[in-house]
């Protein structure tokens, strides 16, 4: 497979796009997924809190980025490939994308590890918002 002419802004900007996005759907969920976890919110701040300027504290930030960066690449290339790229194909390519996989292997994971299914609705939902994100945005700048 080429990426040869892929647009490196719109992986940038798509990255950019679903990182923020992150940011304020966990922010406005944090309590329900704290809860879905298993902990209070004084357990999850005593953890972050013991974390705070060691590289600990901020690897999950950066991990969440070149993750991202890592999924906008290769949806600007599987969107590249089918042709005419708009908004609607490139949100729609998502779409499969998150149904098929994302969805499929947290429900795998999360069953196995026992994890309670409200934690597997909420990460679901912000790896649904990751792709119609990156959808949008790579859509709207081309591939």
């Amino acid at each position: 497979m080429a990426f040869a002419g892929i647009n490196h802004l719109a992986i940038f900007v798509a990255a950019v796009a679903a990182w923020l996005g992150g940011a304020v759907y966990y922010g406005l969920l944090a309590k329900p997924w704290v809860t879905a976890q298993g902990k209070t919110m004084a357990q999850f701040k005593a953890e972050n809190d013991a974390k705070k300027g060691t590289f600990a504290g901020f690897a999950p930030y950066i991990l969440s980025f070149l993750a991202e960066i890592a999924m906008a690449w290769v949806l600007a290339g599987m969107i590249g490939h089918l042709g005419t790229v708009t908004i609607r194909t490139a949100v729609i390519s998502g779409l499969f994308v998150w149904a098929g996989f994302m969805l499929t292997t947290m429900l795998v994971n999360n069953a196995f590890g026992g994890r309670r299914y409200m934690l597997t609705v909420i990460d679901a939902g912000h790896w649904l918002l990751v792709v119609v994100l990156m959808g949008v945005v790579i859509g709207w700048m081309g591939v």
